[in-house]
């Protein structure tokens, strides 16, 4: 099969993987395991299966002058981003999730123009506007009456804090993802994350009852260890590998779509007014501040 052809496969399924991600983990907490408890075994088992395979990358080191940094994107990216998301999720609804989430892109934009002075067009400013108003809508207007769900604007506002600082993680790790080998840069990541993770998530990780866990908990625990944390950044990798950044970018659209269809079929979720319309706003967001919308005809040239 074409290389080409194998990438996007594995772009659609990384980004299936993180829609349906929002229901199971959500089907896992709070009832079986507690969302800092979560956290700590997403972030040890990731650590674990890169450790493992870190044989078959290139013996590397960390350079001195790289700790700062190494430390900074282990807090951003494997601690705080993943402690409030999961938490935000276990307070919120799989749907308002997985709308949220897509608005990664924009804050992105905003923290290049902030740190490094990227110039904003008046479409952008205009994507970001209109982005930000349907993620506001979700925090403010989103509440419900859910026993699984005790207090959905908090919920939301966490999920978009998880936006926050995982698109300042973006922006600080470039110049490490450049410079080390995948393999080697995320099991030090992940390690850090386990030790900035730990304290947070201890008494939590201790209080899960292993021997009383039905099948649907250790298979919701498997899959986001396995495919949200460990696959989907092995098929994004590869995904990069032949298709231009941009490119793999557009497909940051599927995801609410999975997400919001799978919530629904497996009635874990429903659809209101509200969502709708903020998740239309988030979309319509998205696709203005994206720097090439052209990419989301993936029938064209990627």
């Amino acid at each position: 099969m074409n290389k080409r052809l194998l990438a996007i496969f594995a772009a659609l399924g990384a980004t299936t993987i993180y829609g349906l991600n929002h229901t199971i983990a959500k089907g896992v907490m709070p009832h079986y395991v507690q969302p800092f408890g979560f956290i700590v075994l997403r972030v040890l088992g990731a650590a674990l299966l890169f450790w493992l395979i870190s044989p078959l990358g290139p013996k590397e080191h960390i350079e001195r002058k790289d700790y700062l940094r190494m430390i900074l994107c282990a807090l951003l990216g494997m601690g705080m981003n993943m402690l409030v998301f999961f938490k935000g999720l276990s307070l919120s609804t799989p749907i308002n999730s997985a709308v949220l989430v897509t608005t990664t892109p924009i804050i992105v934009l905003i923290l290049s123009a902030l740190i490094l002075k990227e110039k904003i067009s008046s479409r952008k400013i205009l994507g970001i506007g209109v982005g930000l108003l349907g993620a506001l809508g979700l925090i403010l207007l989103g509440s419900e009456l859910r026993q699984n769900a005790p207090n959905i604007p908090l919920g939301n506002l966490l999920i978009l804090l998880n936006s926050i600082f995982y698109g300042s993680y973006l922006v600080v790790v470039k110049v490490l993802i450049t410079k080390y080998h995948p393999f080697t840069f995320m099991k030090w990541l992940f390690s850090l994350g386990v030790l900035i993770c730990l304290p947070f998530g201890y008494e939590e990780f201790m209080q899960i009852a292993w021997t009383a866990l039905p099948f649907e908990a250790y298979w919701g625990i498997a899959f986001v260890i396995l495919g949200t944390t460990f696959c989907t950044y092995l098929f994004n990798i590869f995904a990069l590998t032949q298709l231009k950044a941009s490119t793999l970018s557009a497909f940051v659209y599927v995801q609410p779509l999975v997400g919001i269809g799978y919530a629904i079929f497996t009635g874990q979720d429903h659809l209101t007014f509200i969502k709708v319309i903020a998740a239309t706003l988030v979309l319509v967001g998205v696709y203005l501040a994206s720097k090439k919308p052209k990419v989301l005809l993936l029938n064209k040239k990627l």
